[in-house]
Parts: structure tokens; sequence; C-alpha cells
């Protein structure tokens, strides 16, 4: 294959009005070396021939630079170069090349590369599924967040939009998905309501898309479109960053009141998807937990008390706990990818954050670290040094999802009503409210990033608790408690 060529062009005309391109005599200098600042660069190479054998040259003009030209020379190349010794496929490409205006970016090499690399063919017109796909494979990103891309692109994206070309995706097409979900979620409620038992059961398991779930939908499609914008140069135009959608603002913490215990027990429905207890029943739980499960009641009382999320708890390291000044420093979170568990830095810079413990909650925790203490002295050479604040008695880590499970059981054996177990963060942000500290000491003690999340959730929660007190001393003595003899 011809590498092609870089030269200088003009536009100055001869005697009869044409144009002399490159064989204006003023493009070089009398010793035969280019002139400085008359012309343009330009680069020329030889495509593979047609299908039918017909020469086809390739002339890209008005580079600023030798070095501009020769580098898009040689992406031509190296696009060429993707075929190896495939001849057909070799033309295939010279007849994508072969089609690009003057003025249009070449194609992305990593994309077209990764077409070759699937069989899909270089010239056809690219289905958004396809593109999504590709997208999605070539990123760097966390498991987790990878795991939200492939689901929306699975049960949203490629069902709804899929079989459109990137080319021709419009907002129209993207409102008709979205109004399409719309529908679905009323189908979905219809047949739960209905009186009709198959009908009912036709939909058991399935989820409402709500406006949150439809935020984040759009979110995905828009990064990826603004990748085939700015990355592969396949569209100009982002249709998703023109779809206005129903606010999906985080659903406001309810209480447990009388009522609503009622309500739940003759219905089985929570009144909100973020519930928290009253003081009376945090105490009841902390007390049952005490009795029923010793070995995670110092966490969920951390979490309650404090506001830890459960990643942070579970990944709640010694070096970062001193009982001496009452705080936590909050750096690491063991989270789950599948059921994997991975540990890793806090995801934010407001998450990495110094938390600072009441006198309850330091001695339950000073509590805990002595019964550890025996737990390492029994196990001894066979104790697994994980350097946790919150371990099994053999010394190993807890999985996060465990942790989640025997809350849950504790909760139904309890007879409370149910919360989830990152509700004991929203408890815990609840009575520090109460007890007289502001929104800002709330995100603070969260490691919410802006105060806006905080205002979102909390605001207006328990209004019968809404006195000046002591704030954190304050927050831990509403949760009222048995009396137990020391041990």
């Amino acid at each position: 294959m011809a590498e092609g060529s870089v030269f200088k062009h003009c536009g100055c005309k001869d005697l009869s009005g044409k144009r002399l391109g490159s064989r204006c005599p003023n493009l070089r200098r009398p010793g035969g070396a280019w002139h400085p600042t008359h012309g343009r660069w330009a680069y020329q190479l030889e495509l593979p021939k047609t299908a039918d054998g017909e020469r086809r040259p390739m002339r890209r003009y008005r580079f600023d630079s030798r070095d501009t030209a020769a580098k898009e020379r040689d992406s031509v190349l190296g696009l060429l170069a993707l075929a190896g010794d495939n001849r057909d496929l070799t033309i295939e490409i010279g007849d994508l090349l072969d089609q690009l205006k003057p003025t249009d970016p070449l194609p992305d090499r990593t994309m077209i590369a990764r077409r070759v690399k699937a069989g899909i063919p270089a010239t056809t017109a690219l289905l958004l599924g396809d593109y999504l796909r590709e997208w999605l494979t070539g990123r760097s990103i966390a498991p987790g967040t990878r795991r939200s891309y492939d689901s929306h692109i699975r049960n949203h994206l490629e069902p709804h939009l899929g079989h459109l070309t990137i080319e021709k995706l419009g907002v129209g097409h993207i409102k008709a998905m979205f109004t399409a979900i719309a529908d679905r979620n009323i189908e979905i409620e219809t047949a739960r309501d209905s009186d009709d038992p198959a009908l009912r059961a036709s939909v058991k398991g399935q989820r409402i898309t709500g406006p949150a779930m439809m935020h984040r939908i759009r979110a995905t499609l828009r990064k990826a479109l603004n990748d085939a914008i700015r990355v592969h140069r396949l569209i100009e135009f982002n249709p998703a960053a023109h779809i206005e959608l129903p606010s999906g603002k985080r659903p406001k913490a309810r209480v447990w009141t009388a009522a609503a215990v009622k309500h739940w027990k003759a219905t089985g429905q929570k009144p909100s998807p973020v519930m928290v207890w009253t003081p009376e029943q945090a105490g009841r739980f902390l007390d049952y937990a005490e009795d029923h499960d010793i070995l995670l009641y110092p966490m969920y009382a951390l979490m309650l008390h404090r506001g830890l999320r459960r990643g942070e708890a579970v990944g709640l390291r010694d070096l970062d706990l001193d009982l001496d000044l009452g705080t936590a420093v909050i750096s690491q979170q063991i989270t789950t990818d599948g059921y994997q568990p991975i540990t890793r830095k806090v995801k934010s810079e407001a998450g990495d954050r110094t938390v600072t413990f009441d006198q309850t909650t330091t001695a339950i925790t000073r509590t805990h670290l002595a019964r550890r203490a025996r737990w390492q002295l029994v196990s001894g050479p066979t104790w697994i040094r994980a350097g946790l604040v919150f371990v099994q008695p053999d010394g190993s880590p807890w999985h996060p999802d465990t942790v989640t499970k025997r809350f849950d059981d504790l909760i139904e054996k309890s007879s409370l009503p149910p919360i989830r177990l990152h509700d004991l963060r929203h408890c815990a942000a609840t009575f520090l409210k109460a007890s007289g500290s502001d929104l800002n000491d709330i995100k603070d003690m969260l490691g919410h990033s802006t105060i806006t999340i905080t205002s979102d959730t909390y605001t207006s929660v328990i209004q019968e608790l809404e006195t000046e007190r002591a704030k954190a001393e304050a927050a831990t003595a509403l949760v009222p408690r048995v009396i137990r003899q020391a041990s």
C-alpha cells in the first residue's frame, strides 16, 4: 500500500482564471524548499481500487502545518491497515473513506476496529443498540457503574431504541420510549390492583420504573451520545440532551407514627419508600438486637446514632477509629459487585469525613472491642487479621449482604414496622434534626455532597421532636434504652 505524499497547495490563479493548486511557482523558494507562508499543506494517497478495479485517489487540503497533514495521512493509512490481508474489507474501508466530504472528520479508528472485530461491516449504518454495546465494552468504569449502565441498555434502551441507526435517532424517538415506559408502569399498577389472580400473577416481581430511574436512563443515553460526538465523531447532535422528564426528586422520609403503623398492619403497605422509626421504636430495636444478635448490634447502633452507610460501617478500619478522641475517619467502604465484596475508597470528597461519637456510641464500641479481644484470644493463630472494627468471631470481615439479611430478620422477629438497613441512616439524620441541629450539621455527618440532597430528603420530618437541645448528645439521648446491670 502506497504511503502517499504531503505537499503544499494554494488558491492562486493563472491568466485564464484557472487555479494553479500545487503548480503555483510561489509555493517553493528558489532552492526548492517549501515557502514557509505561501499556500496550505495537503496530502494525497491512493485508496484501494474499487471492486471494479477503478483507481480512486484521496486528497485532503487546508492544513496549517506539515505535521498536521502528515498525521491525518497516517491515520488514513492506519484505518486501511485494519483490513490486513482481507481484500474485501480493504475495499470496504476504502469505500468508507471515499464517501467523506472534504471537511468531514475521519472515522474513529477504535470504533472501526471494534466493528471489524465484531464482524460488523464498516460501511453499514450503525445501529444504536450496537453502538451502546461497543461503547459500554470500551469504557473503564467501576463495576457497579457498569452494571447500572448495562441494566439501562439491556432493559430499556435496546428494546425501545436499539433498532434505530445512531444517525437517525431523534428527540421524538426518545420521548416515545419514556411514554412507553410510563404506560407500562400504569399496566403494572392496574394489574397489581386487579381482582383477577391471574392478572396479578402476570406482573409478580415486575418493578415500576420511577422518575428517578428514568432520569438515570436518560443520563446513560446522554453520556453515550456525548461520546459519539466528542470521542467517536459519529454524530453532531445529542437528542437526549433535549428531553424533559418529570422531577426525579428523592422521596422524603416519613415517620412510623401510630396511624402509619395501624395502616401498615391492616394493608401491609408502607407510606413511603423511606421510613424512619420514632425514638421509642429505635430504642426497642436496639434492645432487641442487643439480646438477639450481639455480633452485629454494635454496628447497627453506630449506623443508627451516627448515620454511616452500610459499606462505611462494614469497612471501618481500626486505624481510623480513635475512641479517646471519640472520632472515626470515614475513608473506606466495602460494597459488593454482584455478590463479590469490593473494598474501595468512599465515593466522594464529602463522603471522606470525620464523624464525632457521642458517649453512648463510644461506650457501645468500647464494649464491642473488648469482646473482640476475647474472640482473638480464643482463636489464637487462626485469627484472621482483617484490620476492621467490626468482624466475625474468627476475625473475618462481614459480608455486606449478610449484614442486611440479619437486620431484616431482626425486624421481622421483633414485630417492629419495617425499615431498610439504609433507613438507619435516615433515623440518625431525623433524630439529629429533632435535637436542634441544622441541615449543615446533618449534611456533614452524612457526608452529602450538597445541602440540596439533605434538604430534599429530611425537611419536615419529626415536628414533635424539634426542640432546642444539645446536638449529638441529645440526638442519642432521644433513643430510650432498657437499663442493664453492668457485667
